[in-house]
């Protein structure tokens, strides 16, 4: 998707030499070398933000019958659970969400080489989810949380209630929000106890971790290619939905 000026930046866009490029390479260079580093610090404080005991008993619907969330760990010590936007009764799942779980299945056998297990979590149904991603094709582990307080405890969904007052709480603040469901990355550590702890949380632009193909188009010399409006992933399509050279739009956060 193009803006509206990007033909005209693009013909004026500087054309140089190979030594001047060069120069301006390293500059460039210097400065991905400060966020490298940024990075670095910023996950070394990430880890280091104390833990929350997890007191409540949360039960999911998995293939294999109701598990606890200690038992989606599947034996490890640590947990990434993707908070997916499916609600009861949608039609399919939200389309960013899904553009972030076609990255999951290459990464999970790494993932679990170093102590982590990942899972979806969904406030649908079982029998929902699983139609939905049989026609996506995915593999990695998906639960259902119906019936259960998590997805609202992690403050991924939303009652009627909340939603009548205009404001909910979502991103560690209070905002307006167009659906009942919200994305959300949540990081868990079992303990020799077997007790679980609530480590770490990302929402928003934070679900970008997931998505290695952003990171590949920031490379890319139109970038990410997108309009400037709020909800930037609106060009998102379902894999199974791309036409060629597609340019409409779609919204992560609507049924579809």
């Amino acid at each position: 998707m193009t803006t509206p000026n990007a033909a005209t930046a693009f013909s004026d866009h500087a054309v140089v030499t190979p030594d001047q490029w060069l120069s301006e390479r390293k500059k460039l260079l210097a400065r991905e070398k400060e966020l490298t580093r940024l990075h670095d610090e910023t996950a070394a404080l990430r880890r280091a933000l104390p833990w929350v005991r997890i007191t409540k008993d949360y039960v999911f619907d998995t293939l294999d019958g109701q598990r606890r969330l200690a038992e989606l760990f599947a034996g490890r010590s640590q947990l990434m659970v993707q908070h997916f936007m499916l609600g009861p009764g949608w039609e399919q799942g939200c389309p960013s969400c899904s553009f972030m779980a076609d990255h999951v299945d290459g990464m999970t056998v790494h993932l679990a080489d170093r102590d982590v297990s990942f899972v979806a979590v969904s406030r649908a149904p079982l029998a929902e989810i699983q139609r939905f991603r049989q026609r996506m094709g995915w593999r990695f582990n998906w639960v259902s949380s119906n019936g259960s307080p998590f997805n609202y405890d992690m403050h991924v969904s939303f009652t009627p209630e909340e939603r009548a007052r205009g404001e909910i709480y979502y991103n560690y603040h209070l905002t307006s929000f167009p659906s009942e469901e919200a994305p959300g990355v949540s990081l868990f550590y079992r303990n020799g106890a077997d007790e679980v702890l609530h480590t770490y949380s990302t929402f928003g632009r934070g679900v970008e971790v997931m998505i290695g193909t952003y990171q590949a188009l920031d490379l890319a010399p139109k970038g990410r290619n997108e309009r400037d409006v709020p909800h930037k992933m609106e060009w998102v399509r379902h894999h199974d939905r791309y036409a060629p050279q597609a340019t409409a739009g779609s919204c992560c956060a609507g049924k579809s």
